[in-house]
Parts: C-alpha cells; sequence; structure tokens
C-alpha cells in the first residue's frame, strides 16, 4: 500500500473541476484508492462524495492506494493533485 499527504493550497478547494479530474484519472486504475479526511474515508471515484468532504485550502489530505497498479496511479494521481490543488 501507498500513500500520499498533500495540503492544498487551491483558493477554493476540492470543487467541482478537480474532483472531475481526480475521479476520471483514478477511474483508470484497478487500485483501490481512497481520500482521508478529518475522520472520514471516500473513494476517490465518487465525485460527489469527494466534494461532500468539503475539503477547504489549506487543509491536508491523505490518499491511500492499494492494488496491483498502485504505483502507477500514485505516480498519476499525485502529479495531478499537485499541479491542480
Amino acid at each position: 500500500m501507498k500513500e500520499f499527504t498533500y495540503v492544498i493550497k487551491d483558493e477554493i478547494g476540492i470543487h467541482a473541476r478537480p474532483a472531475g479530474k481526480i475521479a476520471s484519472t483514478a477511474k483508470k486504475f484497478e487500485a483501490d484508492i481512497n481520500i482521508h479526511f478529518k475522520g472520514k474515508e471516500v473513494k476517490i471515484t465518487k465525485i460527489m462524495a469527494l466534494m461532500k468532504l468539503n475539503v477547504k485550502q489549506n487543509d491536508t489530505i491523505k490518499i491511500t492506494f492499494d492494488g496491483s497498479d498502485e504505483e502507477d496511479a500514485y505516480q498519476a494521481l499525485s502529479k495531478l493533485i499537485e499541479e491542480n490543488l
């Protein structure tokens, strides 16, 4: 299992556009990918669940990757998140 921790820099936080990009990218992989925030855990492919976490600027999220292609998923999503959030 791999994990990625990130502090959100975007002024709006995780909103519709980045949530859509994150979910669509995650759907390309077989790995089980979850986001953890304030004691909650949701599948990162669920756009509405991702947005309902209400992640704002300066909040810290953790994303976990578990599966056969977890390394590829980790590389793709960590880069996407760093570039968009």
